[in-house]
């Protein structure tokens, strides 16, 4: 009788711990980033490949690292709340294009309109991975010191920008 009682008891106990993790949403997984310092990167431009962007450049200012590719459906969709968010001007958003071909990175911006500030070609993904990017879009908001203090794993909302975003953000510029 208790040969067949405790793989019924471990099978019980792995259930419970499936129907726990199925339950949970993925985007409320908090990174082991926020409130540590973002990795360094230096990334040639994408509209002046001659150039280089990095996190040095953005030191002293309250900004975003928006993470994406031509090729994601999600960043079509996420691409107007950008626009929305760069048209307010209260925060500096630096695109990073994600695993993409620079000629269709241009042709998506071309179209569909550029909020960023600068954008950064990551086009091995390996700076997306020092981020932790798991996938695309996903949003990084830093502060002066280049600290991580939100990510955003999947679209920015509109509801997210005004609840959770530009709160932080002018809480992030008001101090020293």
């Amino acid at each position: 009788m208790n040969r067949f009682l405790i793989p019924l008891v471990i099978f019980v106990v792995l259930v419970v711990f499936l129907a726990v993790g199925l339950n949970r949403d993925p985007k409320l997984v908090p990174s082991p980033l926020i409130d540590k310092p973002a990795p360094e990167f230096s990334l040639p431009r994408l509209h002046h490949p001659e150039q280089r962007i990095g996190k040095q450049d953005m030191l002293g200012k309250v900004w975003i690292l928006n993470v994406w590719a031509s090729w994601c459906v999600s960043c079509r969709a996420e691409h107007q709340v950008v626009k929305r968010l760069a048209a307010t001007g209260a925060v500096e958003i630096v695109g990073l294009d994600y695993k993409d071909q620079r000629a269709d990175a241009l042709r998506w911006l071309e179209t569909l309109g550029n909020p960023y500030t600068a954008t950064a070609v990551d086009g091995k993904g390996d700076v997306g991975i020092d981020f932790g990017v798991y996938g695309v879009p996903e949003s990084f908001l830093i502060d002066k010191q280049g600290v991580i203090r939100y990510k955003q794993i999947g679209p920015l909302t509109d509801q997210a920008v005004a609840e959770k975003v530009l709160p932080l953000v002018k809480k992030l510029q008001a101090e020293g």
